[in-house]
This record gives structure tokens, sequence and C-alpha cells, in this order.
């Protein structure tokens, strides 16, 4: 069995920190559970082409319903690699920050996480 190395960014670990207990406790537990299936059946692949961004072949990003939270993650397959850019609450979260996200993990982005 393969297990791939969770990373979590900083931004994502202060929104975790902010989640109430029990959503943290379901939310850590997800983590955890990626290392051995970082494609569950309930998460869902996005879709870029309307952020006008490109990822490499084999870097895709997927996001994980919880209840009315989601957790937006970034695979990438080569290297076992699950980093996680953010728990945030649907509505009223409308991912229109994926792009910043993005640069600052793929490195195209020199500021901090």
């Amino acid at each position: 069995m393969v297990l791939y190395r969770v990373e979590i960014t900083f931004l994502a670990r202060q929104e975790i920190r902010e989640l109430p207990g029990n959503m943290r406790q379901r939310v850590i537990r997800l983590l955890k559970a990626l290392q051995e299936e970082p494609r569950p059946h309930n998460s869902k692949q996005m879709n870029l082409a309307s952020l006008g961004c490109e990822l490499e072949s084999n870097i895709t990003l997927h996001r994980i319903r919880v209840e009315s939270w989601r957790v937006v993650y970034v695979l990438e397959e080569e290297l076992q690699l699950l980093t996680v850019l953010a728990i945030r609450k649907r509505p009223p979260y409308q991912y229109d920050d994926l792009r910043q996200l993005l640069d600052q993990v793929m490195g195209t982005d020199q500021s901090e996480e």
C-alpha cells in the first residue's frame, strides 16, 4: 500500500484551528484517511479552465465535501504528495481565491504561506 504524504499550508492550518470542535475532528480524520486513499469516492476533481490556469499533467486539484465545508487540495502523483490548500464553508465560499492559493503552493508566487 502506498501512503501519500499530507502537507497542510499555513493558511489551511489556521482554518482548521477555527473550525467548530466536532467539524475539526472530522476534518482531521479525513486528512489522515487521505494518506491511504487520496481520491475517495466523495472527492471531486476540479476544473481549472475557468481560472485560466493549468497544472502539470501529474498534478490535480480536488475538493471533498464535509457537510457544508469543503476541503480543497492538490494531488501530486509523482511525489505522492497531497497538499491541503483550504478548508472553507460553502456558501458563501465560491473558490474565488483558488488561483492565489495554487500560486503559493506551486511556487509561482514568492510570498510566504
